[in-house]
């Protein structure tokens, strides 16, 4: 299975930042889930996510530039430019109850984008945001490793992922890298602001039990940045506790569009 682009419904930013995986089966969609991928990650990471969407729901996921379809693109290596253009994406889409979830980097531009969605869309901020596996935006960020090639595979060894392997063909590894070292670049010269702007929306903090460079106090950090509700759940597993908990975490995220939508 191969991501989606539904040319009719998307506008221009949409169609370049989004990729429709999982289009609502069982009639029109009446909820929608929005994913963001980690360091490295692409938008196929939550292809897995499709066979276990309640009825009616779609999933999108963010297409970051420079991997598969976006492969000839530049990295985006600054947040500011990331998640501008993410928050355009997410304010140009069809109006339908939304959640938007964001693993590791993903967490920290779906949180930069939703503060733009809300300062210059606010009709079109989404109902939930789910954050995964990291701190919140003004904790210090320790432990990124060196853009060179051995930091950076030892790194993705030492988290866990689902196919650090591929980074010992000379191939792939050649691939994937650019778009690895272009997060990383990213990382580390963010800079949030220093009194970050709390959301309108509930926010659930989501981590491994096992996850070393992501801990309760670290999940606990992003209480401060939403006035609405804000609750901490924890799953088996280590940074990537998605991957072997996925049916648990997909029924979890989209609950809460769904209970939104049947009111």
């Amino acid at each position: 299975m191969t991501p989606q682009t539904p040319h009719d419904d998307l506008d221009p930013a949409g169609r370049r930042w989004l990729r429709l995986l999982g289009p609502a089966v069982g009639g029109p969609p009446r909820a929608r889930l929005v994913c963001l991928p980690h360091a490295g990650g692409a938008a196929t990471a939550y292809l897995g996510w499709v066979r276990h969407l309640p009825p009616r729901t779609e999933l999108f996921a963010v297409q970051y530039p420079g991997r598969q379809d976006r492969l000839a693109e530049p990295c985006v290596e600054s947040m500011t430019e990331m998640a501008d253009q993410v928050a355009i994406a997410l304010a140009g889409l069809p109006p339908l109850p939304t959640v938007v979830f964001g693993h590791s980097m993903g967490s920290l531009v779906a949180y930069e984008a939703l503060a733009r969605v809300q300062r210059r869309h606010p009709a079109a901020v989404p109902e939930r945001l789910f954050v995964s596996g990291t701190a919140a935006p003004h904790r210090d960020r320790e432990g990124l490793p060196a853009l060179d090639d051995a930091s950076l595979v030892a790194y993705t060894h030492r988290q866990g992922g689902a196919f650090p392997g591929v980074y010992e063909d000379p191939e792939l590894r050649e691939l994937l890298l650019p778009s690895l070292r272009g997060d990383f670049r990213l990382l580390a010269g963010y800079r949030p602001a220093a009194a970050p702007t709390p959301l309108g929306v509930p926010v659930t903090a989501l981590g491994g039990d096992r996850d070393t460079g992501c801990t309760a106090e670290d999940l606990r950090s992003w209480a401060g940045l939403t006035t609405g509700a804000f609750a901490i759940r924890t799953f088996p597993g280590g940074h990537f506790y998605l991957q072997d908990g996925e049916e648990h975490l997909v029924h979890l995220v989209t609950s809460a569009p769904l209970s939104a939508a049947n009111r």
